[in-house]
């Protein structure tokens, strides 16, 4: 008896699961008959047809030395980069940072892309911009996500780029989160997919600017409330990142607060970990004892900018803050 009425619950529980799986953002228009992606200083057009926003800093009047591609965070966008894209095009180096779909004032604001869109994306954006700069040195940063995004790719199969800076990459993946977390994210993702969060009553500080942290409260571009989905879809990026790490050998600059509370010292240290030998042509991991999250955005941000610049410019150098010279192991230790 008890059986009988457990199978139709059973089968109407995996109906509701079925019905309500994870949502990912629609294909561009020409995603059947792709084109060639191309770049202007305000947008930036993906092999499906979609138009994402482009913000451009030039150097001027000097031409530039080199190019960064910049790839902003979760639930961020490309005004993320405007203190640090300002200060290197003032150092003579040229940088594109766009909305990825999904983000900002891209289409479909708030819908997962998928990892693999993403990472098409960014491939697509590094030969618009070799086309459009042939011969420059080119640098991929991706911050946060932005890093997840960027060291999936290079895994994958190797970017046309000549090195990859990472800022807090999102590598908080399956192997660090809790089992438990990750069967309520499951269960929430495949039941009510459609639940925005927001993160309210979350006690983290995810950088010392007070005052930058009010404006991305006060910007409507920034995501507030986060679809479950998209949260389940970032947490397979990041868990596809840190999988990629034994595979990225190419020339790295990897930039880490000591008080990041949302990639954790675990999740970096796991990250750290997993690299390969270090390549002969440089790598070096910066640990910024009085940095978070928004390294970039900090109050110290000039510094980390400084050392941006430094190492596009010498890989081999001694960063200018000297944070590359902080043991990792006893930075980030636990207590």
């Amino acid at each position: 008896m008890i059986r009988r009425h457990l199978a139709p619950l059973a089968i109407g529980l995996m109906l509701l699961i079925t019905a309500c799986a994870p949502q990912l953002l629609p294909e561009g228009p020409l995603a059947e008959s792709p084109r060639a992606p191309d770049l202007s200083e305000t947008a930036f057009h993906t092999a499906d047809g979609f138009e994402l926003p482009v913000r451009t800093w030039r150097p001027n009047p000097h031409t530039p030395e080199a190019v960064v591609i910049a790839l902003h965070g979760f639930n961020d966008y490309s005004n993320a980069f405007d203190g640090p894209g300002e200060w290197l095009a003032g150092q003579g180096i040229l940088v594109y940072a766009y909305d990825q779909r999904g983000f900002g004032a891209g289409p479909y604001p708030g819908l997962w892309a998928g990892g693999d869109r993403l990472i098409d994306d960014l491939r697509d954006m590094v030969s618009a911009v070799r086309a459009a700069h042939p011969g420059l040195p080119l640098y991929v940063l991706g911050e946060s996500m932005g890093g997840a995004v960027a060291m999936t790719a290079a895994a994958d199969q190797p970017l046309d780029v000549d090195g990859m800076i990472l800022v807090g990459p999102a590598v908080r993946g399956r192997p660090v989160i809790p089992a438990y977390q990750q069967a309520v994210l499951w269960f929430a993702a495949h039941t009510v997919p459609w639940l925005a969060l927001t993160g309210e009553g979350v006690k983290v500080t995810p950088s010392d600017n007070i005052e930058m942290l009010r404006d991305l409260g006060r910007d409507p571009l920034v995501i507030k409330a986060t679809r479950v989905d998209a949260i389940w879809g970032i947490v397979d990026l990041m868990d596809d990142a840190l999988g990629a790490a034994d595979a990225l050998d190419v020339p790295l600059l990897l930039l880490y607060g000591s008080n990041d509370e949302i990639i954790p010292p675990p999740a970096t240290l796991e990250l750290l970990r997993r690299l390969p030998d270090e390549p002969q042509n440089g790598r070096k991991v910066a640990i910024y004892e009085d940095g978070y999250h928004m390294l970039l955005r900090d109050l110290q941000g000039e510094l980390v900018w400084r050392d941006v610049a430094a190492w596009i410019d010498d890989p081999l150098a001694v960063l200018p803050s000297g944070a590359d010279r902080v043991d990792p192991d006893l930075a980030l230790a636990e207590d």
